[in-house]
């Protein structure tokens, strides 16, 4: 991380608290539509169908998990991985620009993977991979089945992966759809989507500190047909830190959600050098395939750096790279320097953030809000004690489950869980009455807004101990 000037002001990680939580609509509710709250937020962690909908539980104003389900059915949102190896839900637009932008890094993974996929040509495979997902929606085990046909001697799972990697495959409907259950089916993005992916698809840079998401375009053309309910997929794949990331290698999320996972996969490592990391894992690169893949163009990636700042600033060449699962990022921060401005944390490290961007005041309120597993205010920052006081690091998961988590007075404070019809709240240290009461009501709003005429039992467990 770059250390700045001495005469650049200094925000304390409360500051930075207040900041983030409005950049991410939790220190008041917003009046957003779930769309361009989507595209404002640059998408949302979704590693399970129902993180998204709790997501915007706790930042919107009148929001009902109906509407998010009816974008997505409609095709005006989609799953997709994406940053950080992981699926997220983004607006349609943002997921024909960001997963170009974050394709260096889905190259980068294959090298992991390269003993699996040795003698398999990797530009024939993403052609045989479209080709086939885009004649009818796959599930992993298809798509392995098939392309295993093709490459006997290759690893299936090296190949699945190779064709995500490669491609951007979307999660069809019903998969995602609240109160319904599909089992993971895939098809390209521009199939599903009906247009091209590319730059020309970037919505505006923020214009100033309103969130602003990207405009409606209308519901898609219609496209395949979506595979019949199923089971619902796979548990998220890991636990993601917390808190700062300690010295050396470290997780910069949930681990990659490849096809067949049942537990936690490696994500790579956090650089730990300065912004500009170095170059990629050495070794041999699969062959058809580049070590890094090419540079995104710099118009897209100057107009995501500044709504990555809209959306989770001020923040570090280095935050942005652990949100984005990106290297060599400073380039575009010196280029976008003379139109912002810059600060420093309490460990000298310079930030960057939008001129007119709001920075509220470290004594404003900020209620509590329970948020779902992996929310990406928990997984945004190289050093997240903006959020997660060092003494919780760690605390939000267990093995490979990732817990829920509460926020009070605007940090990571515990954790909490449905468990039939009692909602169980566990935070890490004693409540005051006061603090107990307020968690109580934001429990009861969240219940009511994703679980309408559903009585729930509002409990507190035992303290969780460190």
């Amino acid at each position: 991380m770059t250390k700045t000037t001495a005469s650049a002001p200094v925000l304390s990680p409360r500051a930075l608290n207040r900041a983030t939580l409005d950049r991410q609509l939790l220190l008041r509710r917003s009046g957003l539509s779930a769309k361009a709250a989507v595209g404002h937020l640059l998408g949302l962690q979704a590693q399970n169908v129902k993180p998204p909908y709790y997501a915007l539980a706790a930042r919107l104003d009148g929001f009902a998990p109906e509407e998010l389900s009816e974008l997505m059915a409609d095709r005006e949102v989609v799953r997709i991985v994406t940053m950080r190896s992981t699926i997220h839900t983004h607006t349609a637009e943002d997921c024909l620009t960001l997963r170009p932008l974050v394709q260096p890094a889905r190259d980068r993974e294959l090298i992991n993977f390269r003993k699996g996929l040795q003698g398999v040509d990797l530009d024939r495979l993403a052609v045989l991979a479209r080709e086939l997902v885009e004649a009818e929606p796959r599930t992993m085990k298809q798509l392995r089945e098939a392309l295993l046909a093709e490459w006997p001697d290759a690893d299936p799972q090296a190949l699945a992966i190779a064709a995500r990697c490669k491609l951007p495959l979307v999660q069809v409907t019903p998969r995602g759809l609240w109160g319904r259950s599909g089992q993971v089916a895939l098809t390209t993005a521009e199939h599903w989507l009906g247009r091209p992916a590319g730059p020309a698809s970037a919505g505006p840079a923020p214009a100033g500190p309103a969130p602003a998401g990207p405009a409606s375009t209308g519901p898609a053309p219609a496209g395949p047909a979506s595979a019949g309910p199923a089971p619902a997929g796979p548990a998220p794949a890991g636990p993601a830190p917390a808190g700062p990331a300690p010295a050396g290698p470290a997780p910069a999320g949930p681990a990659p959600a490849g096809p067949a996972s049942t537990g936690p996969a490696p994500a790579g490592p956090a650089s730990t050098g300065p912004a500009s990391a170095g170059p990629a894992p050495a070794g041999p690169t699969p062959t058809g395939s580049t070590s890094t893949g090419p540079a995104p163009t710099e118009p897209t990636l100057d107009a995501t750096v500044l709504r990555y700042l809209a959306a989770f600033g001020p923040a570090s060449v280095k935050d942005m790279q652990t949100w984005a699962g990106l290297t060599r990022l400073r380039d575009a921060f010196e280029r976008l320097r003379p139109r912002l401005r810059t600060f420093r944390d309490e460990n000298g490290v310079e930030l960057f953030d939008l001129p007119d961007a709001s920075r509220p005041a470290e004594d404003t309120p900020a209620p509590p809000r329970f948020l779902p597993e992996f929310d990406n205010l928990l997984l945004s920052h190289a050093d997240r004690t903006r959020v997660v006081p060092k003494e919780y690091w760690g605390r939000s998961w267990q093995g490979n489950q990732a817990y829920c988590t509460l926020l009070v007075d605007g940090f990571l404070a515990g954790v909490w869980k449905l468990t039939g019809d009692t909602l169980v709240v566990q935070p890490f240290d004693r409540l005051t009455k006061a603090q107990q009461k307020d968690v109580t009501a934001e429990a009861q709003r969240m219940l009511a807004t994703l679980h309408p005429g559903t009585p729930y039992d509002i409990r507190f467990g035992t303290v969780v101990g460190g």
